[in-house]
């Protein structure tokens, strides 16, 4: 982390979010993230519903096979992100959401 960085220095990705306000207003809110450890990358996070991730990637124009799709938690959480530049500041989507469990079969309880 590089504490000696001014609020100026993340301008590139305050920017961006200003410019994504503006133009996707109408689209759901996402947890935003700007960090002084990567000061040029603006996140958008979304939780317990992919949908909101597709709208935004949707919007954006960027293509489906740009998603990295991954479980974790032992495979009850999934995963998705992916990264685009964004005028001029790399932006990464996220989201996380459950994974749902597997159906059973009716009738096929134990006795």
């Amino acid at each position: 982390m590089n504490d000696a960085l001014t609020l100026h220095e993340l301008a590139v990705p305050l920017r961006a979010l200003r410019l994504l306000a503006a133009d996707f207003g109408h689209l759901p809110a996402p947890c935003t993230r700007v960090s002084t450890v990567y000061p040029d990358q603006l996140e958008l996070s979304f939780y317990d519903d992919l949908t909101d991730f597709e709208a935004w990637r949707e919007a954006l124009g960027i293509a489906a096979d740009a998603v990295e799709c991954r479980e974790q938690g032992g495979g009850r959480t999934r995963a998705l992100s992916l990264t685009s530049d964004y005028e001029g500041a790399e932006l990464r989507l996220v989201a996380y959401a459950d994974v749902p469990a597997p159906a059973t079969a009716a009738g096929r309880g134990t006795r």
